[in-house]
């Protein structure tokens, strides 16, 4: 397959981050490994996107310092960023609303010479309309974006002038998504069209396919199976119309969970399970293990955090005093 014809993927991943460890940011590597190597993807960007405060989680630190950590563990990535929306909201956001929301910001924020178009949903029994949006429409979303000299607080700066189409197509994206606020969107998928090359009078335009995928661990997968905890067309759009990228931790068994679930089974074509090496250190980190190691002073909490986010762990006195 030729890069056009890939799917480009954005890979989101919510949840607490609290604290963000090790292992999140592998689970991001790892996804992205796995999808190159099928040869049916481009991993164009991910995006991490951490809970509300009002969440209710014990032990949840206020979310200006998962973010202000978030973005210490991933300045050194050229492609992951943090996003603040859900934090910045009234109140706590479903999953599927997350999804949502980085769907329809996307087709508001069209790079110059990019074009989307709506593809009928993989499970929808309703025919697609395939509006096409293109470029005059592009131009006035753009217009909408309010000036600015700087970029978001928390999105990456690193330079992308040496990077590849599809790694400038992100960036430019990515600058444009911290600065506006959208409505909750239309449920289809929709696709790129990426202006590619001027041949003298001719416009020569390559379609791209975008999705945004949700990455996840087995734990939340798991959690689909359990009744009453998530509302079923929730699931049915999270999974059937986005589409998962699991990485299963400690030898979690993903065919069993699969099985487990109507939803699960029935879009089974739209989970991608990651290989991952189960005796991987990172399969075996988490946040409930980081929070124990610096309440106990356990040394082994440089395998589990990066040393930039246990600076500001000790600066700010975050989960010294507390249990759990």
């Amino acid at each position: 397959m030729t890069e056009a014809t890939k799917t480009h993927v954005i890979l989101l991943s919510c949840g607490s981050f609290n604290p963000i460890t090790k292992g999140h940011i592998h689970m991001f590597e790892k996804a992205r490994e796995h999808l190159h190597k099928t040869g049916r993807f481009i991993v164009i960007g991910g995006i991490i996107s951490p809970v509300h405060d009002s969440y209710g989680k014990p032990g949840l630190v206020p979310s200006r310092h998962r973010l202000t950590m978030c973005q210490l563990a991933v300045q050194s990535s050229d492609w992951i960023r943090v996003d603040p929306w859900e934090c910045y909201q009234d109140t706590w956001q479903t999953t599927c609303s997350v999804l949502e929301h980085h769907r329809d910001l996307m087709k508001r924020v069209a790079p110059l010479g990019v074009y989307y178009n709506s593809v009928q949903r993989p499970y929808s029994n309703s025919p697609s309309t395939t509006p096409v949006i293109g470029q005059p429409q592009s131009l006035s979303l753009l217009s909408q974006i309010p000036p600015t000299s700087t970029l978001p607080i928390y999105q990456n700066s690193n330079n992308i002038n040496n990077k590849p189409t599809a790694i400038k197509l992100w960036g430019k994206m990515s600058e444009g998504l911290g600065k506006i606020c959208c409505v909750r969107p239309h449920s289809d998928r929709f696709t790129f069209v990426d202006e590619n090359a001027n041949l003298g009078t001719a416009m020569r335009y390559e379609e791209i396919e975008l999705r945004i995928l949700l990455l996840c661990g087995s734990d939340l997968l798991d959690s689909f199976c359990i009744p009453g905890l998530w509302n079923n067309s929730d699931m049915e759009v999270i999974v059937g119309d986005f589409g998962i990228v699991v990485v299963p931790r400690d030898g979690a068994d993903t065919e069993r969970i699969m099985n487990h679930s109507s939803v699960l089974r029935k879009c089974k074509d739209n989970i991608i399970v990651v290989k991952d090496d189960i005796n991987h250190p990172m399969s075996i980190v988490s946040s409930t293990k980081s929070r124990l190691a610096l309440q106990h002073g356990d040394g082994h909490v440089v395998d589990y955090l990066s040393q930039p986010v246990i600076d500001y762990i000790l600066q700010s006195q975050l989960y010294i005093n507390t249990s759990g």
